[in-house]
C-alpha cells in the first residue's frame, strides 16, 4: 500500500474532524476490534500469565538452575510437542530435572526418616525407607512427562468441543462467508480450551504471526494431525469454501464438513467402545478387587513385617490411588471427539451465587461448610482415642451370655524383649465403629461440597438440555413462518402455542411477552441483560443460534427462514449421533456405575469385617492363653493342650497388630477414592469434560457408596467379633477351636 501524500492526508483530516465531532471517532485511527474481540485478547492474555505463573513452572525452572538434566531424544520430542500445545513456559530439560529433584529428595527423605528413627527408637523402620526410596524411583518417569500429561487433558477438553466447533462455524458461514469471523463466533460459543485456541488462532494474524487467518488456521491444525484428522479435513474443507464462487457448491463444502465430523465421531467412538472394556476389567481388577483382597492378609504381614497402619496409610491411601488415576485416566485420554453440553458455571458467572451454602441463616462458601462437617465428624470419630488420651477408663460391652462382647477402647498392653511396657489399640469393637464415622464424615463433607457447587444449577442444565433437544423442532417451525411471510415478531408466539407446556414453548413464550408487553425488539427481547429469554435457558447452543437470526434478519426474511431451517437440520443430525455415542458407551459406563455403588463397597465392607475378626481373635487369644498356660492350677494336660497355641500366638505379637480402627480408616479412605476416580472416569468416558455433571454424579455417590459401605462393614464388624469372642471363648473355656 502507497503512503497517503501531505495533501490527502490534510483533506482526510479536515473531514475527519467534523466526523469525528458527530460519532466521536477519529476516521484516521487504525481498524480496531470490537469489544468482544478485544476481550477476547485480553483474556487469552490473562491466561497465559497465569499459566506462566504456575507453580508447576516456577518449580521446572528452579530445578534447571540446580541441576540440568536432558532426557532422551525420543522423550525430548515428544515433550517439546506437550509443552507447545499447553503454552508451558519450560523446556524438556528442567521437566527432566525438577523429576530428577523429587526422587533425590523423596529417597533422602525416607533415609533421613530410618536415621531419625534410629536415634530416637534404637530400630530403622525398614518399611517406611522402602517406602519412600522405591516410591522416588517410580516417580521419577510419571513426574517427567508430567507435560505430557497436561496435554493430553488439553486434547482430550479441546477434542469435546470439536463438533459444536465445526457446526458454529459451519452455521456462521452458510450465511456470511468470513471465515476469521466465523472462528471469533465459534470461540465465543465453546468452552475452553479450544474457544482459547481460536483465540489464539486470531491472535496471531493480528500481531503479524502470520499474514492471513488461512495460514494461521494450516499452523495450528498441524498439532491435530496426528490426534483428530476428521477436525482436520473439516476446517480445510470449510477453508475451500471461501473460495468457491459457486453459492450452491460452497454450501455443499460447509454441509460436507459437518458430515465428515459427525461420520468420523461416530465411528471413532464405535472402535473405543469396542476397546474400551478390556482396560475398564482390567483397571477395576487391579486398582480395586486386588488391592482390597490383599488387605485381608495385612493384619497378619503386621506382625511378620512390622507393617504400621501409617505405612499402609501411605501405600494405599496415596501411591495407589495416584496409579489408579493415571491408570485411568489414560483410559479416558484415548476416548475420540464427542459431543459435549457446554459448562453454565463458566458460561455465566452471575450463578456462581447459587453456589453458596444457607447454614444457620448465614450463605457461606460449600469449601467452608466442608471443612467444617469434615472436623465435627473427625472430632466424634475419634472419640475412643481422645477418650483414652484423658486417662478414662475402659467400657466393657456384655451382650446376652457374653460379659466380655467387646469394650470402647480396648487397649492393650505387652512388653517388649527388653522388658518395656508397651500399649497398643484401640482394638475394641466399639473404637472399630466409631471409625466408621470418620470415614462417612469424610464422604459426607465431600458429598456436600460438590452437592452445594452443583444442586441448584443442575436443575437449570436439565432445562436447558430439555430445551436444545426439541429446539431444532422449534427452529423449523419458525423457518416455516418467516418464510411463509409471517412477521418475525409474531412467529414467537405462535409457535409458543403450538409447544405450549414444554420448555421451549416456555422460551418462546418468554420472547413473546418481551415483544408484545414491553416493546423490545427481537434481539433485546432474547438476549437483553435483564429480561432476556436467554437468561432463564443458559445455553451457547439457543444463544448462537438466535445470534444468527438476528444478524441474517438484516438480508430479509426468505435469507432468516432458510439460515433457521439449515441450523434446525444441522441440529437434528447432532442428535442423533449424539443418541448413537450414547448407546455405544450405555454398556461400559453401566458397568462402571455398578463398581462404584455396589461392587467396592461389598468388597471393602467384607474385608474390613474379615480383617477386624482376625485381629481381635489374634488379639484375644493370645492374653488368654498366655495365662491360662501359666496358671499355676493347670494339670499337664492343660499345659499341652495350650503350648501348641501360645507358641502359635507369640508369631502374632499384639504390639505388631494394626488396630481395627486405623484398618477401617485406611480402607474406608481408600473406597472414598476410588469412588471419587471411578466417578470422574466414568462421566468422562460417558460426557467428556463436563464439571457441573461430575460435581453432580460425584455428590451423589460419594454419598450413596459411603452410606452403602458403613452399613455392610459396621454389620459385618459386629457378625465377626461375635465370631471372634466365640472362638476365643470356646479356647479358653478348653473347648477347643
Amino acid at each position: 500500500m502507497r503512503p497517503i501524500s501531505g495533501d490527502v492526508k490534510k483533506i482526510l483530516n479536515k473531514y475527519g474532524n467534523k466526523i469525528e465531532g458527530q460519532s466521536g471517532k477519529n476516521v484516521m485511527d487504525e481498524p480496531s476490534s470490537n469489544g468482544v474481540f478485544t476481550k477476547e485478547y485480553e483474556t487469552f492474555r490473562l491466561e497465559s500469565l497465569i499459566l506462566s505463573n504456575s507453580l508447576y513452572e516456577r518449580l521446572c525452572n528452579f530445578s534447571s538452575t540446580l541441576m540440568n538434566i536432558e532426557p532422551k531424544k525420543e522423550d525430548e520430542a515428544k515433550l517439546a510437542e506437550a509443552i507447545r500445545t499447553t503454552h508451558l513456559n519450560i523446556t524438556p530439560a528442567s521437566a527432566y530435572s525438577f523429576a530428577t529433584l523429587v526422587m533425590l529428595f523423596s529417597i533422602l527423605l525416607g533415609i533421613f526418616l530410618g536415621a531419625i528413627s534410629y536415634l530416637i527408637f534404637g530400630s530403622v523402620s525398614i518399611v517406611t525407607v522402602l517406602i519412600f526410596v522405591i516410591g522416588g524411583i517410580i516417580a521419577l518417569k510419571p513426574i517427567a512427562k508430567y507435560p505430557i500429561h497436561i496435554a493430553d487433558m488439553h486434547r482430550l477438553r479441546a477434542s469435546n468441543q470439536m463438533v459444536m466447533c465445526i457446526l458454529y462455524i459451519v452455521m456462521y458461514m452458510r450465511h456470511t462467508s468470513n471465515l476469521e469471523h466465523a472462528v471469533k463466533f465459534a470461540g465465543e460459543h465453546i468452552d475452553a480450551p479450544l474457544s482459547l485456541d481460536l483465540r489464539k488462532i486470531v491472535w496471531d494474524v493480528e500481531t503479524n504471526r502470520f499474514s492471513t487467518i488461512k495460514e494461521s488456521i494450516d499452523y495450528y491444525l498441524e498439532n491435530w494431525k496426528a490426534y483428530n484428522l476428521d477436525f482436520v479435513e473439516s476446517f480445510h474443507l470449510i477453508g475451500s469454501s471461501v473460495q468457491e464462487g459457486n453459492n450452491q457448491r460452497r454450501i455443499e463444502l460447509l454441509e460436507k464438513a459437518l458430515e465428515v465430523m459427525l461420520e468420523g465421531t461416530y465411528e471413532n467412538m464405535l472402535h473405543y467402545a469396542q476397546n474400551i472394556k478390556s482396560p475398564i476389567t482390567t483397571l477395576h481388577m487391579l486398582g480395586v478387587i486386588l488391592p482390597v483382597l490383599g488387605l485381608i492378609i495385612l493384619p497378619l504381614m503386621g506382625s511378620f513385617l512390622g507393617v504400621k497402619w501409617y505405612q499402609l496409610a501411605i501405600i494405599y491411601n496415596v501411591f495407589l490411588p495416584i496409579g489408579v488415576y493415571f491408570i485411568g485416566f489414560k483410559i479416558m485420554s484415548q476416548r475420540p471427539v464427542g459431543y459435549s453440553e457446554g459448562n453454565i458455571l463458566e458460561d455465566n458467572p452471575r450463578f456462581a451465587s447459587m453456589r453458596k451454602v444457607n447454614f444457620l441463616g448465614l450463605e457461606i462458601e460449600p469449601k467452608s461448610y466442608a471443612i467444617f462437617l469434615a472436623v465435627i465428624f473427625l472430632l466424634i470419630g475419634f472419640f475412643p482415642v481422645i477418650y483414652h488420651a484423658f486417662g478414662y477408663e475402659d467400657i466393657v460391652f456384655s451382650f446376652g451370655n457374653y460379659e466380655n462382647f467387646g469394650s470402647l477402647m480396648g487397649y492393650q498392653v505387652s512388653q517388649d524383649a527388653e522388658g518395656n511396657t508397651i500399649e497398643s489399640g484401640p482394638f475394641g469393637i466399639g473404637a472399630a465403629l466409631f471409625s466408621l464415622i470418620v470415614t462417612f464424615g469424610l464422604a459426607y463433607a465431600l458429598s456436600s461440597y460438590y452437592k452445594a457447587k452443583s444442586r441448584k444449577l443442575i436443575g437449570i442444565m436439565e432445562e436447558t438440555k430439555k430445551l436444545e433437544k426439541e429446539f431444532q423442532g422449534a427452529l423449523f417451525q419458525l423457518g416455516n413462518r418467516i418464510g411463509g411471510g409471517f412477521p418475525t415478531e409474531m412467529s414467537f408466539g405462535d409457535v409458543a402455542n403450538n409447544m405450549q407446556g414444554t420448555p421451549t414453548g416456555n422460551f418462546l413464550r418468554i420472547v413473546d411477552t418481551n415483544i408484545r408487553m414491553l416493546g423490545l425488539s427481537v434481539t433485546d427481547a432474547i438476549f437483553d441483560e435483564k429480561v432476556g429469554a436467554i437468561n432463564q435457558y443458559p445455553s451457547s447452543l439457543i444463544e448462537s443460534s438466535m445470534k444468527i437470526m438476528a444478524e441474517t434478519s438484516q438480508k430479509g426474511p426468505s435469507v432468516v427462514s432458510k439460515a433457521l431451517i439449515s441450523i434446525s437440520t444441522y441440529l437434528d443430525r447432532i442428535n442423533k449421533v449424539n443418541e448413537r455415542l450414547k448407546d455405544l458407551l450405555a454398556e461400559t459406563v453401566g458397568s462402571m456405575r455398578a463398581q462404584i455403588s455396589f461392587l467396592s463397597p461389598v468388597i471393602s465392607g467384607i474385608v474390613v469385617g474379615i480383617g477386624t475378626m482376625i485381629t481381635s481373635i489374634i488379639g484375644s487369644l493370645g492374653p488368654a492363653l498366655q495365662q491360662a498356660t501359666a496358671s499355676p492350677d493347670g494339670a499337664s494336660s492343660t499345659a499341652g493342650q495350650f503350648g501348641a497355641m501360645g507358641q502359635f500366638t507369640e508369631l502374632f505379637p499384639i504390639d505388631k497388630l494394626i488396630p481395627p480402627f486405623y484398618f477401617q480408616m485406611v480402607v474406608g479412605l481408600y473406597l472414598i477414592e476410588v469412588v471419587f476416580i471411578l466417578t470422574i472416569l466414568a462421566n468422562g468416558i460417558d460426557s467428556g469434560v463436563n464439571k457441573l455433571k461430575e460435581e453432580d454424579s460425584l455428590a451423589r455417590n460419594l454419598y450413596k457408596s459411603a452410606i452403602f459401605y458403613i452399613i455392610l462393614a459396621g454389620l459385618t464388624m459386629i457378625v465377626f467379633n461375635f465370631l471372634a469372642v466365640t472362638i476365643s471363648s470356646r479356647a479358653v473355656s478348653g473347648g477347643g477351636l
